[in-house]
């Protein structure tokens, strides 16, 4: 009897053991066939671009190729619906941004919960947008500004790429943490709303550091401060919106999300490489082109992140009430 209980012991603890080696297993053998990178947006623009450098490198290191799959459409919700019902193996990764912490308020009928259907892999980047004045606007400051405003209310106009959109909530933080009315005015992307500030049609904007440089130095507008909390590195000379608004705090953002159920295994050898391709100089000095700083982290970081900024901005899309195009 007592062999008996000795060997059915036995037995159970390498019972136990045995899932533990094949998930092991598993994270060893990955990627067994080529990995997409689901980008719900058009080909071209940033999130598009960043996920192409690090899919080229992610490729090289992995010895398979990692894809990007271009879904736009629904400010986003299509492309990440895509990868909630994809099988959770770690070859369908998701790009996520800022948008998807926004549409998790903004959008009431969504068929998924995007904090619990999409598990955080790793960050890649953060970028701050540059509050740019039409040089009409009598404000050569932040306080200036907010000077202005307060004294003719519902007079200035604020540009952004669409409703919802990082540079529309940005916006949308300032009224609120400065206590302004300033009327907003959607555009179908970045160019148009760019393009209608330097022509005076509109009288401020949050625009990329990059794509504001060239109008900046030409004196088309005129930049007056940046979103993140302090100065950010590719535009050192510009204040930060917190030095005249403490706590204001509105940067785009970067990272891998996969389907929920992806083996922890699986996802901490995501982490590693993301973070080690973050580490290249190359990568630093290309991202920095892009206005963007690398942001390696683990995934618990990066979920906190997400929670967090899905929080701060559902707070101020119910303050606003604002509601999807």
């Amino acid at each position: 009897m007592k062999v008996v209980r000795r060997d059915f012991l036995r037995l159970a603890a390498g019972a136990a053991v045995l899932p533990a080696l094949l998930r092991m297993a598993s994270a060893q053998a990955y990627p067994s066939r080529p990995v997409r990178i689901i980008v719900s947006t058009a080909a071209g623009g940033g999130p598009d671009i960043v996920a192409r450098l690090l899919g080229q490198r992610l490729s090289e290191r992995l010895g398979q190729q990692f894809l990007i799959d271009n879904r736009p459409g629904a400010s986003g919700n299509i492309g990440t619906e895509a990868v909630v019902k994809a099988p959770p193996d770690g070859h369908t990764l998701l790009m996520v941004g800022a948008s998807s912490a926004i549409n998790a308020t903004l959008y009431q009928k969504l068929n998924f919960n995007f904090i619990r259907d999409i598990a955080p892999v790793a960050s890649i980047s953060r970028t701050a947008a540059v509050l740019a004045v039409h040089p009409s606007v009598p404000a050569q400051t932040v306080p200036d500004l907010i000077a202005h405003a307060k004294s003719n209310p519902g007079t200035l106009t604020f540009a952004s790429p669409g409703i919802g959109s990082a540079p529309h909530m940005a916006g949308e933080l300032l009224k609120v943490m400065a206590g302004v009315d300033l009327l907003h005015v959607p555009y179908r992307g970045d160019a148009a709303a760019l393009t209608d500030l330097i022509g005076g049609q509109v009288q401020l904007c949050f625009v990329g550091a990059p794509a504001a440089t060239e109008s900046i130095r030409s004196g088309t507008v005129r930049a007056l401060a940046v979103t993140s909390a302090t100065r950010f590195r590719t535009v050192p000379d510009i204040p930060s919106l917190s030095e005249f608004l403490p706590g204001y705090e509105a940067n785009g953002w970067a990272g891998f999300g996969a389907p929920r159920d992806t083996p922890a295994e699986i996802v901490a050898k995501l982490n590693q490489e993301i973070n080690a391709v973050l580490a290249d100089s190359t990568i630093i000095a290309r991202l920095a082109d892009l206005g963007s700083t690398p942001a390696a982290g683990s995934p618990a970081d990066f979920g906190r992140l997400i929670a967090e900024e899905t929080e701060k901005w559902g707070k101020v899309i119910k303050f606003a009430g604002i509601k999807p195009e």
